[in-house]
């Protein structure tokens, strides 16, 4: 665990990954984050956060100022309040409570609901697993691994046919091109 004042407290037994730290702004320690959804309202209610950082394991901390900034969020959190403190946060997975998540529509999902799913293309079969998500100025994209190697997959009603939570499985419908030969 970080020094500091990061504690463990609150409803922290299901948490979320909704964002990620990808910097710093200015020298008072404030981090940049950027959000999954591309909606940063999730991140300008809370009053703390939990942050899993890379090597010191989890970190709840209150925050203590939000401020949207040029396609990010700039969080403030206490005892984190000097460039020096904050610097060894960059590249932590910003996690809430999944009791404070807003409600989303029949269509939408969170990241980590969808990480592990299997993804089965209509016409090359199995592609592999879901192992991680990105957000590109267009849409989010699907990174999957499997038998075709790395597959890159536009997170768009054009491609994505059903995603079936119940049977851990994500049905595609890619054109040619985006499936390399398999390895």
């Amino acid at each position: 665990m970080l020094t500091g004042s990061g504690h463990q407290q609150g409803d922290y037994a299901a948490l979320i990954h909704v964002a990620d730290v990808v910097g710093t702004h200015g020298l008072r320690g404030d981090l940049k984050v950027r959000c999954h959804s591309g909606d940063p309202d999730v991140l300008l209610a809370l009053a703390e956060i939990a942050l899993e950082t890379p090597g010191h394991g989890l970190v709840v901390a209150q925050v203590i100022r939000q401020t949207p900034h040029k396609g990010v969020v700039l969080l403030r959190l206490k005892g984190y309040e000097a460039i020096a403190l904050a610097e060894p946060l960059v590249g932590s997975k910003v996690k809430i409570p999944e009791s404070a998540l807003p409600e989303l529509d029949e269509d939408e999902y969170y990241w980590d609901e969808l990480v592990g799913l299997q993804v089965i293309d209509r016409h090359y079969g199995d592609l592999g697993r879901l192992v991680r998500m990105f957000t590109t100025a267009a849409h989010d994209t699907y990174v999957v691994e499997g038998g075709y190697g790395e597959v890159l997959i536009p997170a768009v009603k054009e491609f994505i046919v059903e995603i079936d939570l119940k049977q851990n499985s994500i049905e595609v419908d890619l054109p040619a091109g985006l499936v390399p030969e398999p390895e």
